[in-house]
Protein backbone atom coordinates (compact mmCIF):
# COMPACT_ATOMS: atom_id res chain seq x y z
CA UNK A 1 0.00 0.00 0.00
CA UNK A 2 1.33 3.59 -0.85
CA UNK A 3 0.58 6.46 1.35
CA UNK A 4 1.45 9.74 -0.55
CA UNK A 5 1.32 13.24 1.54
CA UNK A 6 2.07 16.87 0.52
CA UNK A 7 3.20 19.16 2.35
CA UNK A 8 1.52 22.66 3.89
CA UNK A 9 4.15 24.69 4.55
CA UNK A 10 7.94 24.72 5.40
CA UNK A 11 10.08 25.37 8.36
CA UNK A 12 12.72 28.39 8.34
CA UNK A 13 14.98 27.77 11.08
CA UNK A 14 18.22 28.71 12.26
CA UNK A 15 19.53 25.36 11.81
CA UNK A 16 20.83 24.65 8.87
CA UNK A 17 23.02 21.15 9.27
CA UNK A 18 22.10 18.30 11.43
CA UNK A 19 25.20 18.71 13.18
CA UNK A 20 24.07 21.97 14.59
CA UNK A 21 20.24 20.66 15.53
CA UNK A 22 19.11 20.39 18.98
CA UNK A 23 18.41 17.50 20.62
CA UNK A 24 15.59 18.70 22.78
CA UNK A 25 14.25 22.08 22.32
CA UNK A 26 15.79 23.75 25.65
CA UNK A 27 15.86 27.26 26.11
CA UNK A 28 19.63 27.26 25.47
CA UNK A 29 19.93 25.47 22.24
CA UNK A 30 16.26 25.77 20.70
CA UNK A 31 15.76 28.57 18.00
CA UNK A 32 13.57 30.65 16.76
CA UNK A 33 11.69 30.55 13.30
CA UNK A 34 9.15 30.94 10.74
CA UNK A 35 6.53 27.88 9.65
CA UNK A 36 5.14 29.32 6.46
CA UNK A 37 1.88 27.98 5.48
CA UNK A 38 1.77 27.67 1.63
CA UNK A 39 -1.00 29.94 0.21
CA UNK A 40 -3.89 27.42 -0.42
CA UNK A 41 -3.58 26.14 3.26
CA UNK A 42 -4.14 29.79 4.59
CA UNK A 43 -7.80 29.54 5.52
CA UNK A 44 -7.00 26.54 7.58
CA UNK A 45 -5.22 29.36 10.26
CA UNK A 46 -8.10 31.31 11.15
CA UNK A 47 -8.68 31.29 15.00
CA UNK A 48 -5.29 29.98 15.71
CA UNK A 49 -3.92 32.58 17.30
CA UNK A 50 -5.87 31.65 20.34
CA UNK A 51 -3.20 29.14 21.41
CA UNK A 52 -0.08 29.33 23.22
CA UNK A 53 1.47 26.14 21.52
CA UNK A 54 1.14 23.94 18.35
CA UNK A 55 2.11 20.19 17.46
CA UNK A 56 4.41 20.37 14.30
CA UNK A 57 3.95 17.06 11.97
CA UNK A 58 6.77 17.18 9.68
CA UNK A 59 8.82 14.90 7.03
CA UNK A 60 12.54 14.06 7.95
CA UNK A 61 13.82 15.34 4.68
CA UNK A 62 17.35 14.50 5.11
CA UNK A 63 16.84 11.02 7.07
CA UNK A 64 17.93 8.37 4.86
CA UNK A 65 16.76 4.60 6.15
CA UNK A 66 18.39 2.76 8.98
CA UNK A 67 18.41 -0.28 11.43
CA UNK A 68 15.90 -1.22 13.58
CA UNK A 69 18.63 -1.48 16.51
CA UNK A 70 20.82 1.37 17.09
CA UNK A 71 23.09 3.08 19.90
CA UNK A 72 21.98 6.42 20.49
CA UNK A 73 24.80 8.96 20.17
CA UNK A 74 24.28 9.91 24.19
CA UNK A 75 23.74 5.97 25.27
CA UNK A 76 26.38 2.93 25.11
CA UNK A 77 23.21 0.50 24.89
CA UNK A 78 21.12 -0.56 21.87
CA UNK A 79 17.79 0.49 21.28
CA UNK A 80 14.90 0.08 19.34
CA UNK A 81 14.48 2.99 16.96
CA UNK A 82 10.78 3.08 18.10
CA UNK A 83 12.03 3.88 21.73
CA UNK A 84 14.65 6.71 20.40
CA UNK A 85 14.34 9.94 19.42
CA UNK A 86 16.96 9.00 16.31
CA UNK A 87 15.36 10.40 12.41
CA UNK A 88 16.28 7.43 10.48
CA UNK A 89 13.23 5.10 10.69
CA UNK A 90 10.89 3.55 8.72
CA UNK A 91 8.26 6.52 7.83
CA UNK A 92 10.86 9.33 8.55
CA UNK A 93 7.81 11.88 10.16
CA UNK A 94 8.80 13.76 13.12
CA UNK A 95 6.59 15.71 15.74
CA UNK A 96 7.72 18.76 17.63
CA UNK A 97 5.84 21.08 20.22
CA UNK A 98 6.77 24.67 19.65
CA UNK A 99 5.70 28.07 21.28
CA UNK A 100 3.36 29.64 19.15
CA UNK A 101 4.34 33.85 19.06
CA UNK A 102 2.60 35.63 16.81
CA UNK A 103 0.80 34.91 13.14
CA UNK A 104 1.60 36.96 10.12
CA UNK A 105 -0.14 36.54 6.99
CA UNK A 106 0.89 32.81 6.44
CA UNK A 107 3.75 32.95 8.83
CA UNK A 108 3.51 31.53 12.34
CA UNK A 109 6.08 32.85 14.33
CA UNK A 110 7.49 30.14 16.92
CA UNK A 111 10.09 29.35 19.68
CA UNK A 112 11.39 26.44 20.93
CA UNK A 113 12.20 25.18 17.40
CA UNK A 114 14.14 22.35 17.24
CA UNK A 115 13.33 21.41 13.48
CA UNK A 116 15.95 21.84 10.17
CA UNK A 117 15.76 24.42 7.91
CA UNK A 118 13.46 23.87 5.22
CA UNK A 119 11.80 20.76 6.49
CA UNK A 120 8.52 19.89 4.88
CA UNK A 121 5.28 20.31 6.90
CA UNK A 122 2.47 18.01 6.63
CA UNK A 123 0.39 19.19 9.30
CA UNK A 124 -0.48 21.17 12.17
CA UNK A 125 -2.56 20.82 15.29
CA UNK A 126 -3.27 22.90 18.19
CA UNK A 127 -2.40 22.14 21.85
Amino acid sequence: MDVTYHPIGIVHSPFTSLEAMPIQPVAETSGHGIVEIFSEFVDGLKDLDGFSYVFLLYHFHKAHGGALIITPFLDSAPHGIFATRAPSRPNPIGLSVVKLVAIKGNALQVEQLDILDKTPVLGRLYT
